[in-house]
C-alpha cells in the first residue's frame, strides 16, 4: 500500500526506503507494537463490560488459577487487529504468500473467536466441538497450501541436508495442512498461563524473521544450501508485525494478566507460523524452532494414550507446564524458564542454516 501512496503522491523518496524490506519490517514492528499499546485499556476494558465473568476456568485444573475468574478472554483480537492493520499498510498486496498467510492468520483467527465466544456465552471450558474446529481449520489451511504452492516447489528439505529429500507432489498440499493445522493447535494448547505463549511466539518468529528473508534473497539461499523461495523475503514483514503485536499484548498479558489471549490469538499465530514455515520450505525446521509447542503437544497425547490404555498417568496434568505446578513450581517461574527453552530452541533452529 505504500508503494501506491508514494506514487500516487510524488514521495520519491518514501518509495525508495519502502523499497527495502527490512525497513518496512522496522516500520511494521513498530506500527503494531504502537496499536497493540494504543487500544489495549480500552479495548480490555470493553472486553470486560461485554464478557462479566470472564473466560471459564477450569474446574479439574491448577487450584491457583481459581484467583484468575472474572479475566477477559479473545485478547487475541488485539493481536490481530494491530498485526492486520500493519500488514496493509506496510506488505506488497501483490504478492499470493501474504495473501495465503493472511487467510490463515484470520481464518484461524475468525474460528478461535467462535471458539471463545462459545465458551463465554455457555459459561463453559468447552467451545465449539473439536471435529467441527478441525474440519474448518483444514479447509482454510488446505485452501492456503493450494495458493502457496501453486506453480511452486512441492520439495521436502530437511536440516543438516544439502538439497531436496523427495518430492511429494499433489500431497504437500495435505503435508502444508497437517504442518498449519499441527502448529496452530500446538500454539493454543500452550496458552495455558500468563505470558506463556505470547513470548514464545515472538522467539519463533524473530527465527522466522531471519528464515524469510534468506530463503527470499537468492544469494544468501545459494551460500547456506537452503531452498530459494522468490517472494518469501516479504514475510518478513508479517513476522516483524506479528513480533511487535505480540510485545504490545505482552504489556497487558504480562502476570498478572489482564485479558487472556483465547484461542482467537493462539490459533491465529500458531497458524500463521505454520504458513510463514510452509512458505519458506523450513517445515522441519518449524518443529525445532517451536519445539516448547510441539513438547506441550506431545505431553497431552502422552497423557491421555497412557490413561486410556493403563488408567494410570504420566504426568501429574497435561499440558507439561501444569504438570511443573503441580510440582510447586510458582507459575513466572516455569513462565520465564519455558521462556529461556523456547530461546535455546530458536537458536538451535537457526543453527540448521549453517550445518548443511
Amino acid at each position: 500500500m505504500l508503494h501506491w501512496i508514494a506514487e500516487q503522491f510524488g514521495f520519491p523518496h518514501l518509495l525508495n526506503l519502502v523499497r527495502y524490506t527490512t525497513v518496512r519490517a522496522g516500520a511494521a514492528a513498530i506500527t503494531a507494537l504502537a496499536i497493540g499499546l494504543l487500544i489495549g485499556p480500552r479495548f480490555i476494558g470493553w472486553l470486560r463490560v461485554r464478557q462479566g465473568k470472564g473466560q471459564p476456568i477450569r474446574a479439574d485444573g491448577p487450584q491457583t488459577h481459581l484467583s484468575k475468574i472474572g479475566t477477559p478472554t479473545m485478547g487475541g483480537l488485539m493481536i490481530l487487529t494491530s498485526v492486520t492493520f500493519s500488514m496493509l499498510v506496510w506488505m506488497d498486496l501483490t504478492n499470493r504468500y501474504v495473501w495465503a498467510c493472511m487467510l490463515v492468520t484470520l481464518g484461524f483467527g475468525l474460528i478461535g473467536f467462535l471458539d471463545d465466544y462459545d465458551k463465554v456465552r455457555k459459561r463453559s471450558h468447552a467451545g465449539v466441538s473439536g471435529r467441527v474446529r478441525l474440519v474448518l481449520e483444514f479447509i482454510v489451511a488446505g485452501v492456503a497450501a493450494y495458493i502457496i504452492t501453486r506453480g511452486n516447489s512441492t520439495i521436502l528439505y530437511l536440516p543438516f541436508y544439502n538439497g531436496p529429500v523427495i518430492d511429494l507432489g499433489p500431497f504437500y498440499i495435505l503435508f502444508a495442512a497437517f504442518i498449519i493445522v499441527g502448529f496452530g493447535n500446538a500454539v493454543n494448547l500452550t496458552d495455558g498461563l500468563d505470558g506463556l505463549a505470547t513470548m514464545p511466539v515472538v522467539i519463533a518468529s524473530l527465527a522466522f524473521f531471519v528464515i524469510a528473508y534468506l530463503v527470499g534473497n537468492i544469494k544468501f539461499a545459494t551460500y547456506l544450501g537452503i531452498p530459494h523461495v522468490p517472494g518469501a523475503g516479504e514475510l518478513t514483514i508479517l513476522t516483524a508485525a506479528i513480533i511487535g503485536g505480540g510485545l504490545a499484548f505482552l504489556w497487558f498479558n504480562a502476570p498478572p494478566a489482564a485479558v487472556f489471549m483465547g484461542d482467537t490469538g493462539s490459533l491465529a499465530l500458531g497458524g500463521a507460523l505454520g504458513a510463514i514455515a510452509v512458505t519458506a520450505h523450513h517445515e522441519i525446521v518449524l518443529l525445532v524452532v517451536g519445539g516448547l509447542f510441539v513438547l506441550e503437544t506431545v505431553s497431552v497425547i502422552l497423557q491421555v494414550f497412557f490413561y486410556k490404555r493403563t488408567g494410570k498417568r504420566i504426568f501429574k496434568m497435561a499440558p507439561i507446564h501444569h504438570h511443573f505446578e503441580q510440582l510447586g513450581w510458582s507459575e513466572p517461574t516455569v513462565v520465564i524458564r519455558f521462556w529461556i527453552i523456547s530461546f535455546v530452541l530458536a537458536l538451535a533452529g537457526l543453527a540448521t542454516l549453517k550445518l548443511r
